[in-house]
């Protein structure tokens, strides 16, 4: 796909002649004055689709001069409500994004289609010289991530994830304060997505709806047949197309864990999971119940925390917390308590800390307008940290082996902060959800090394955890090498 040539902008400015090159590549483009439209297409209109028309379509110079979905009810809809606004009463609806790429007058692209469309979709804007706001996560596997995060530095664009915490000051300033050696060196950041789902039963094979073009939906992943799960939230339960709620609404307080590690380490060197879909007995494929751990090569961790199975006195958890290494634990959100050891909880006092202003949806539309991917609240390569540390944890999960449910199947060796985590979670599954001990089964993964220059696996169960490096993909839809980017 050839990346477009077309910018026909006013220069409101002395820099906007200025070219902003990545990693020694080309610029994307001159920069945009504040009075110039930015035209944009919005791709997948379920869900997280309708936030985009909101809250890009609220902005001023912005129009939606495309949506696009391969649901033609969907899509219909869509198009009214858009086409019924100022600024979309000229947009097109079409079902395959390849026309919006193809139309040299489109700015920009935002991503609301399932995981396994996100990377492909960010590395085709990308080639086309739009500029790209992707839905978290970006990746559906380690290796597309990686040559998304190529795509990016080659042609220039900017990439902004859908983490909106990447656009709060006080989570940046905290995360300054730790690096800074402000506070209290960080051990380990922790994440929880612990929200209540409930089953989604079984559903048979068979044909998809006429509104549906399934060829479209499907993309690059490779499923055998289509059933009524799939299309349009059940996905994610599903390792063809979704990552389980570790890197669903996971991928949140993924980001922030990994942002929270010193900059210098890019990925964790091993990692385990343990978990189970307890209770449900359905079709779904990912845990609704995990515990897991990644850990750096400078001895911090990241460790996270998934229980959806719902029951009488259920805690809902969808937050980070930080264990420092002189025993204080750091809890909030933006803003922050620290409970040292021994002493009273005190409130923390910091400066805003370093991110675009405009919350997620306008801070894109800056960057776009500066044309400088650095400027994104959350850049490919940032997005690429925190996916890739879900996707360890999932890979271990598996390649796990059954064990019975009870409190001797977590194996952690000489990390007992994670064993300890650990039982908290097993005894919340035990005694609230229910799950009885000895005779249900555990899934156990491995501890999985991996080594973050090469982004591949090492040592024992290396050949069955590369495999799982890359999705095999559909003709026609093949995620490119860095090589071919």
């Amino acid at each position: 796909m050839a990346r477009t040539t077309r910018r026909r902008f006013l220069q409101a400015s002395t820099a906007a002649s200025a070219s902003f090159a990545i990693a020694g590549t080309k610029s994307s483009g001159q920069v945009l004055g504040a009075n110039d439209r930015v035209r944009i297409a919005v791709i997948g209109l379920n869900g997280r689709g309708s936030s985009h028309l909101n809250g890009f379509g609220g902005l001023k110079n912005v129009e939606i001069a495309y949506v696009v979905d391969p649901d033609e009810k969907v899509l219909n809809g869509r198009l009214t409500q858009v086409q019924g606004k100022a600024n979309g009463k000229n947009c097109k609806g079409h079902k395959d994004l390849r026309t919006a790429l193809d139309d040299k007058n489109v700015d920009a692209i935002t991503v609301a289609a399932p995981n396994h469309w996100h990377s492909l979709m960010t590395i085709w804007g990308a080639q086309a010289g739009k500029h790209v706001y992707v839905e978290k996560p970006m990746s559906h596997d380690i290796a597309e991530g990686r040559v998304a995060v190529e795509a990016q530095k080659k042609y220039g664009v900017v990439v902004q994830h859908g983490t909106q915490r990447r656009s709060n000051s006080g989570i940046a300033a905290l995360h300054e304060a730790l690096k800074s050696g402000a506070l209290p060196r960080l051990k380990i950041a922790y994440g929880y997505c612990c929200k209540p789902r409930g089953s989604i039963g079984n559903k048979p094979a068979g044909s998809p709806p006429s509104n549906l073009d399934w060829n479209l939906w499907k993309g690059p992943a490779v499923i055998d047949q289509y059933h009524a799960n799939y299309a349009h939230y059940n996905w994610h339960w599903f390792w063809e197309s979704g990552n389980g709620d570790l890197n669903n609404q996971g991928t949140h307080q993924l980001d922030v864990a990994a942002w929270a590690i010193d900059d210098d380490q890019v990925h964790p060197t091993r990692a385990m999971a343990i978990g189970g879909r307890f209770k449900w007995d359905d079709q779904g494929q990912t845990p609704n119940t995990m515990f897991a751990v990644a850990e750096y090569a400078n001895g911090q961790s990241v460790m996270f925390n998934v229980r959806n199975v719902n029951h009488s006195g259920y805690k809902r958890q969808v937050y980070n917390e930080y264990y420092l290494e002189d025993g204080s634990r750091i809890t909030g959100e933006g803003s922050y308590t620290i409970h040292r050891p021994g002493k009273s909880p005190e409130k923390l006092k910091l400066s805003a800390g370093k991110v675009t202003p405009g919350g997620n949806w306008a801070s894109f539309i800056a960057a776009v307008r500066a044309a400088d991917p650095s400027m994104a609240n959350g850049t490919a390569m940032e997005a690429h940290r925190g996916c890739v540390v879900g996707h360890l944890m999932n890979n271990s999960y598996r390649l796990g082996s059954q064990m019975p449910f009870n409190a001797k199947a977590g194996k952690f060796g000489d990390n007992k902060d994670a064993y300890d985590h650990f039982l908290k979670l097993h005894e919340v599954t035990a005694a609230g959800a229910g799950v009885p001990e000895d005779k249900a089964k555990y899934t156990v993964g491995p501890w999985l090394t991996f080594n973050p220059k090469t982004e591949t696996f090492t040592g024992d169960h290396a050949d069955a955890a590369n495999a799982l490096l890359q999705d095999p993909n559909n003709k026609g839809f093949e995620v490119p090498t860095v090589k071919d980017v």
